[in-house]
């Protein structure tokens, strides 16, 4: 009996080994699963959803491949809402962008703590390297009506290790910096790298309302 449960499982072992042991990185179906973003107060582990978000997880695997994030900051830090970053680096020069994505806040994905989410102006279509992650549930960014007001704000992983460091980086003390009015952390938060991650755990993840990323 032992021997046929075997036999049943070897089948869907080498299919796993198949899609999860390319190049050594776990990756589903040739794709990067995870990344690791290396901050100086530790690292975050992000699992990427390639299947609700498929145009926004290939524009942030974009930057991620070309170095884009390292040595950016968290810039903007908001207690107990989100801490937002990729955009600039320590001495607040913006990095350079590809073209803006199409917003995909309608695929169904919550922004709910640990989440991750493209920031944006007022119009829906405009993402482009700035990220950020939920704090807390905030379900006013979510997907509500295909208008401006409404479209709400594309999540596309949600942070699966290093929930510690993001609440750690939530606590910072913030005031004015740079061409920011406030909520710039008070001591930089750097980011070193982003790169994809070869192992991978699990967190747990999980009001006002300022204004959205």
């Amino acid at each position: 009996m032992a021997r046929r449960i075997l036999l049943l499982l070897i089948p869907s072992l080498l299919l796993l080994t198949a899609v999860y042991a390319d190049t050594g990185a776990l990756k589903l179906n040739g794709q990067y699963r995870y990344v690791e973003i290396q901050t100086n107060l530790g690292d975050i582990v992000v699992e990427l959803d390639h299947v609700h978000a498929p145009i926004t997880v290939t524009n942030f695997m974009a930057y991620v491949n070309s170095n884009a994030y390292d040595n950016t900051i968290f810039h903007r830090v908001i207690k107990d809402f989100m801490i937002q970053g990729g955009g600039f680096k320590s001495d607040f020069t913006k990095t350079p962008t590809r073209s803006a994505i199409v917003n995909e806040a309608d695929n169904g994905l919550k922004n709910l703590r640990g989440t991750i989410a493209m920031a944006r102006t007022r119009e829906p279509d405009s993402a482009t390297n700035q990220f950020f992650i939920n704090t807390v549930d905030n379900d006013f960014l979510d997907h509500r009506s295909n208008s401006t007001s409404g479209w709400g704000y594309a999540v596309f992983g949600r942070v699966v290790a290093g929930m510690d460091v993001v609440d750690k980086i939530n606590a910072l003390p913030t005031s004015r910096s740079g061409p920011f009015s406030g909520d710039v952390p008070v001591n930089t938060v750097l980011i070193y790298h982003v790169i994809p991650y070869q192992e991978h755990g699990t967190t747990d993840a999980g009001k006002k309302q300022p204004s959205p990323p």
